[in-house]
Order: structure tokens, then sequence, then C-alpha cells
């Protein structure tokens, strides 16, 4: 047992709702408090454990490949470029083909949740989970639709605008990547969490956490997080 070694990065996302407030850029690029949105996630990945970093770009990933290069704070950085769109899941299993160690961490290139990934590691290796998602309560779950447990384990998703509250998906997995079954999907281009998660994976389990977390895929939550990211960083 230990910490997560190897990690994936999604980061290939055309950021459509950002347009407003940040011009041109993929989204892990955009700054919040004077640094790349990413800077904070691959941080974050160090400081949980993470020795290298795989990130799987696609929307003008020459600038995140300029931004970023192949080593980040003695982390390892490798790149795993869409050639076309995959989806969640076709880029996660594209980038497991690259992936050495038995489990990886996989996290949002535009959503953070901090500090959880050493105590989470704990749990997938204690339950023996084939996969684990990181979940978290909030008083109201409407703009992310909420997660089903059932006596820890992931039983399904609720759809978007259900108001009150819920547990709601974080985009931080662990995952065992002989176990999981990401690498045995066929269709080209496929949703992670639509058309893998939701399809009931076996030893899927449940980590609750009430870690900081946000997502700065719509302008508010951006703006939001120009406030509050740096002062609840210590990098």
């Amino acid at each position: 047992m230990g910490s997560i070694k190897e990690a994936i990065v999604l980061a290939g996302g055309f950021g459509t709702r950002l347009k407003s407030v940040v011009k041109d850029l993929p989204k892990p690029l955009a700054e919040v408090s004077g640094r790349p949105f990413l800077h904070y996630v691959l941080d974050n990945l160090r400081e949980g454990g993470v020795e290298k970093a795989f990130l799987s770009v696609g929307y003008r990933h020459s600038l995140i490949i300029d931004a970023i290069g192949t080593e980040f704070k003695g982390m390892e950085i490798d790149y795993v470029i869409e050639d076309g769109p995959l989806g969640t899941g076709g880029a996660i299993r594209e980038a497991l083909k690259f992936v050495h160690s038995k489990d990886v961490v996989v996290v949002n290139g535009d959503s953070i949740l901090l500090g959880a990934l050493g105590p989470m590691s704990w749990f997938h290796y204690e339950e023996m989970a084939a996969l684990t998602i990181a979940v978290k309560l909030v008083p109201d779950a409407a703009r992310y639709g909420t997660v089903a447990v059932n006596g820890g384990r992931l039983s399904g998703f609720i759809e978007k605008d259900n108001k009150g509250p819920g547990y709601i998906n974080t985009g931080v997995y662990i995952i065992d990547r002989r176990r999981a079954g990401v690498t045995d999907v066929q269709l080209d281009s496929f949703s992670f969490e639509r058309d893998f998660l939701m399809k009931g994976p076996r030893d899927a389990f449940v980590y609750a956490t009430d870690a900081y977390f946000i997502d700065i895929g719509v302008p508010e939550d951006y703006i939001r997080a120009q406030n509050e990211l740096v002062f609840k960083c210590y990098f």
C-alpha cells in the first residue's frame, strides 16, 4: 500500500462555457490569482505523492505543452495527444495504455479536490476496489447531478436539476487498470460517466470527503476561484 505514483489529467476540453472570460485558451491554462489553474492541479497531485502525470490534451495542446514542459517541480510530465474527440472515457482508456502502475488516479484539468488523495488512496486499497470515486456532499446538487450510494458502493447517478443536498461526483477517480474494465469498452469515443460508470462497474466504491472542491468550468465559479483558491492552498 501507499500513495498513488501515477496520474492522468484530463486536459483536452474546449472550454466552451468559459469563452466569455477566458479567450482562446484551454481551460486548464485559465489564470487564477496569477497562475494557470493547471499549476494548482499538478501541485495538488505532487503533494499527494504522485511522481508522474500523463496529461491528456487535445484543444490547442501545444499551449499546454509549452506552458508545462516535461517536468513540474520534480514530477515527470508526459502527454497523450488526442487526434480527435475521444470523450472522457476514451481519453482515460488511451492514457491507460501508457500507465505502468497497477493503480492510477484520474483528475480533471479544470477542477480540484484539495488534499484528499492520500486518504482516498488508503480507502481504495483497504476496500480492494477496482475503482474508487470521490464524492462530496453539497447543499444544492442541481448543477452537478448526484451520485447514488448503496452500502459504500456506487449504485448509479441522478441527472442534473435535482435540487437539494446530495453527493456530487468530484471527477477524481482511482482506477485499478487491470480490473476496472475501462480498456474493455469498444466505443471509439465515450463518456466515462454516462457510458461506463452509469453501467455499474464491479467493485466500484465511493469515497466521501469534505475536502475543498471547485470546478472552474463556468464563469461564476472561475471568478469565485480567484478569491478562494490561493487561500486554500499551501503549496
